[in-house]
Formats: C-alpha cells, structure tokens, sequence
C-alpha cells in the first residue's frame, strides 16, 4: 500500500474545513431572513409588551363615565413628591403601622410610597409623618397613617378591586387605595374639598381615581356594585344605598355611632347570598358625615 504525502493530506484537511464553514455561513444567513431580528421584551403593567429597551409603555386614556372598561392604569410616580421624605415614610410604616400588626404587603407598600406631605397644608409640614390626625381645613381632618393603613388592609384590596370612598377630604386615602385597586371612586360633600382634591390627585398623577362633589349617602350607582367601600365620616346609621352596591363577596368598612360621641369602626362583609355580616372592629373618633344621612329615618 502506498503512503499518502504529508502536504497532500494539509490540503485535503483544509479543503473540507472551509466548505463545512461555507455551509454554516449559509445556514445562518436563511434562518435570520426566514426568522427575523429578536424583538426586544420589556415587562409591563399586564406580563409584557414588544417595544424600546428602558422605555415604559404609554397609559391608554380611560373613559371615567364607562363603568366597563376594564383596562389596567396605574399610579405615574412622577411627581417630585414621591421621592421626597422617604425616610419619614419609612420610619412611619416600620413604628406606626407594622409595629401595630399591619401586615398586608401591599398596604405596606403603598403607605410608603404614598406622599403624606403632599396632602398636607404648610403649616403643619412638620407633623405630616406624625402618628396623629391633621386638620386640612372646613372643619376636616387627614387620618391617622395607622387608621388609613388599618381601613384598607380591611378591605383585603387587590389589582382588580373596584373601591368606592365616601368622604375624600385631603386625598391621600383615595391616594393609599389606588396604589392597590384598579379604580378607586370617591365622593366629598364639601365641594372646595372635592375640587382641591381632584386637582391634587391629578397632579400627583392618579389616573384610576375619579372624584366628585356629592353626597356620599347616595353612592355611586352609576359605577357599581363595588368590591369594597370605605367611610371616613362617622354616622349614626349605615346609609342603605351603600350596602346595595357593594357586590357579593364585597367588604364595606367605616365609623358608626354618635357623630359627637362614641364610635366603632364597623366591618360589613357581603356573602354570594347577599346576607351581610357585621363586626365592631376598633373604637375611633371621627369628623361627623353630614347631608341626608342627618335626616330622621322614616
């Protein structure tokens, strides 16, 4: 047998290694022309959406006199507030709230991002983080953080809550729940209230949260029924408009008792029969409602 020369067999080696190059050049070139670039993925509000890297998608306008639309919009965070007093925040969810047994991570959540200082007039800046209510003027007060923490940990809130608020006052509970619920509706009968309210959430950049100057005893039945309704005036009887809009399976919490006396938060659950259940949960003091629900019952 004869032997094959050395520089032949190079050839011969080289030769079947650029043609086994050749073919996998063209192979790359029919999959990316069959296939296409890779799309960049970023996550979103709803799991994901095609677009920019690092470039948030933009919010769709909501129809608020459309009690069915259902698309997710979202607290913006732009504000300059936001990023101001984190630590007092902080310091406030840690020896305040979750010292006294608040324990939803989302409450938590929201009651540290939350701007309790934009809800608050000048004068009483310093006290904004305070464990103590604060007067915002007419004759209101801004809750205790525990008491706002408390009420919407009550609730048991979640991205697809549906929330209806009676008494908006300052805001800043409507503020708490829309961090939280997909919709927060919420009704002041003082009417320069409800219009610093509107303007304030707007600019804090609140897009789930529609206010309205009106007499909460009635609701909003337009927009119901609601998965949780929440009271921030005392009462001397629930309002039954209140009760018929909160859906089955839905959770109702507010002050009852003397308006000038003594009072108990109330924790009203709906069952899928409509039966309700109610508990006193916590002794509180608050601003009396006032309209129809002063009336004498027939």
């Amino acid at each position: 047998m004869c032997e094959e020369h050395p520089a032949a067999r190079k050839r011969i080696t080289y030769g079947l290694l650029s043609v086994l190059a050749l073919l996998g050049l063209i192979i790359i070139l029919l999959r990316f022309n069959t296939t296409g670039a890779p799309n960049t993925i970023l996550a979103g509000p709803q799991g994901g959406f095609q677009g920019e890297p690092n470039k948030a998608p933009e919010q769709e306008p909501e129809d608020p006199n459309d009690p069915n639309d259902k698309r997710l919009i979202r607290p913006l965070h732009k504000h300059p507030a936001f990023a101001e007093r984190l630590e007092e925040r902080a310091a406030m969810v840690s020896r305040q709230i979750e010292a006294r047994a608040v324990k939803d991570p989302n409450v938590l959540k929201a009651m540290r991002v939350v701007p309790r200082h934009a809800f608050i007039r000048p004068a009483e800046q310093r006290y904004a983080y305070a464990d103590s209510p604060l007067p915002i003027g007419l004759d209101q007060t801004i809750s205790q953080p525990y008491i706002v923490a408390f009420m919407t940990e009550a609730l048991k809130l979640n991205h697809n809550s549906k929330v209806l608020e009676i008494g908006t006052g300052s805001g800043y509970q409507a503020a708490v729940c829309a961090e939280i619920a997909q919709k927060v509706y919420t009704i002041e009968i003082v009417e320069a209230l409800a219009s610093s309210a509107k303007k304030h959430l707007k600019e804090l950049g609140y897009p789930n949260v529609f206010t309205k100057a009106g007499d909460g005893y009635f609701g909003w039945p337009e927009h119901g029924p609601f998965d949780a309704i929440i009271g921030t005036a005392a009462a001397g009887r629930i309002p039954q408009p209140l009760v018929d809009q909160l859906k089955p399976g839905g959770r109702m919490i507010l002050p009852h008792g003397s308006p000038r006396g003594f009072q108990y938060l109330v924790l009203i659950t709906k069952d899928k029969d409509g039966n309700l259940h109610r508990r006193n949960v916590m002794p509180v003091r608050f601003v009396p409602m006032t309209g129809e629900v002063q009336k004498p019952k027939e």
